[in-house]
């Protein structure tokens, strides 16, 4: 499998995400940006988690039919099921359409921004979750990279 390489102008791998991001601040998704897309990608989708979660993976963003010839997401996507350009937001663990950032109840949890490049465009519709979107990939991702960052609230 070939991997894309993930940044973000905000934090780098395995840095702190600013409070920018989070529930401690103005809670907007924060920017990013990936390389190595194979070519005859049909199409991008993007999970960001949580396993540091008390009750397990806690989802905090959702997002597929991304077109394949993006290479970034900028600061504060708005929180609605269909963004510009077509891609689709499903529903994170906050019950919501779209980004929810970090809100750990305690201690420093790590969260991973990880893109999906796949070899069909998947057409779903808005409001999918993480379970009901990784079934659709099944089979389909030809390359995927991650991006991770920290965070631990100082309240």
């Amino acid at each position: 499998m070939e991997t894309i390489i993930v940044t973000s102008s905000a934090f780098r791998n395995g840095g702190t995400i600013p409070a920018r991001f989070t529930c401690d601040g103005p809670d907007v998704s924060p920017p990013l940006s990936w390389t190595g897309v194979p070519a005859g990608a049909k199409g991008l989708a993007l999970i960001c988690d949580d396993p540091d979660a008390p009750a397990g993976d806690w989802v905090h963003w959702v997002m597929y039919d991304i077109p394949p010839s993006t290479t970034a997401l900028a600061e504060n996507q708005p929180t609605t099921q269909t963004l510009p350009g077509g891609a689709k937001q499903g529903v994170n663990d906050f019950r919501k359409i779209g980004y929810g950032g970090p809100c750990p109840p305690g201690g420093t949890h790590r969260y991973f921004f990880t893109i999906y490049t796949l070899d069909i465009a998947l057409n779903l519709e808005p409001g999918k979750t993480k379970a009901e979107l990784l079934r659709a990939l099944q089979g389909h991702i030809v390359a995927q990279g991650q991006l991770m960052g920290a965070y631990t609230r100082t309240r």
